[in-house]
């Protein structure tokens, strides 16, 4: 049998996983902080002795990275929520392996026990761990990530700094994005809190999914998809009339 219908096989696994990524894409347009992932495709060669030539190369699909591009930033007016400032620096939060990872997601929220996290659940980092607010009447983020809190029952009437967001820059770093749509330091390990980042208090960024072209990318990938499908079927028609030359005439 040609090898054509492994190749073609190859490309129609790989056409799979990337309606995949491209359709999650999709789903994630209005999710908050959400950046897109990037699909690649590439050709596997398989190494010889130099005395054949091999004229069927599988192809191969992986998710490389996600889309570092910006959102829009959209103003809420809500102390919890803050839009992190250029492209480089991602708020750092607690995975749930109780790794650090990083997100652009910035509907803050507090738990019933204190701590502060992200709107999907993750602990939010501050300079020495996950920040932890005390009860208090009202809060206002910096900048700079600087949270202070007007606590319950201060007569003072002063404001009390609890911690400050810790934000990691990504520029240089070997990061990868994960199944949680957390960026992940490749290999394990945390990166240091950039202190010239900012955020923008009262705004969130929304997600950076172009649905149009989200739309053209699936088109173009189900017409790939067909003509691998098509190929499979060249290969079996080829395949049998190979066989009919070779039957011995009766």
């Amino acid at each position: 049998m040609d090898k054509l219908v492994y190749t073609a096989a190859t490309g129609l696994r790989a056409h799979m996983s990337a309606q995949a990524a491209i359709a999650n894409n999709m789903a994630n347009a209005s999710t908050t902080g959400f950046r897109a992932d990037r699909v690649v495709f590439d050709r596997i060669e398989l190494k010889g002795d130099g005395t054949q030539f091999e004229a069927r190369m599988p192809a191969s699909e992986e998710v490389t990275d996600a889309d570092r591009a910006a959102g829009a930033v959209q103003s809420t007016g809500r102390a919890l929520d803050v839009a992190v400032n250029g492209t480089a620096a991602w708020l750092a939060v607690q995975a749930a392996d109780g790794s650090e990872a990083y997100t652009r997601r910035g509907d803050l929220t507090v738990a019933p026990t204190g701590v502060l996290q992200t709107g999907d659940g993750f602990p939010v980092m501050g300079q020495s761990g996950p920040i932890t607010l005390p009860p208090y009447d009202s809060l206002t983020i910096a900048p700079d990530g600087s949270i202070s809190i007007m606590a319950q029952g201060d007569a003072t009437g002063q404001p009390q700094i609890i911690d400050r967001l810790k934000l990691a820059s990504t520029t240089g770093s070997n990061t990868v994005k994960g199944l949680d749509n957390l960026l992940r330091v490749k290999g394990g390990g945390a990166l240091p809190a950039d202190m010239d980042a900012t955020v923008q208090a009262g705004a969130l960024e929304g997600s950076n999914v172009n649905l149009t072209q989200a739309l053209v990318d699936m088109i173009e990938n189900q017409r790939s998809y067909e003509v691998q499908a098509n190929l499979m079927k060249e290969a079996k028609s080829m395949d049998e009339s190979s066989a009919q030359l070779l039957r011995m005439p009766s």
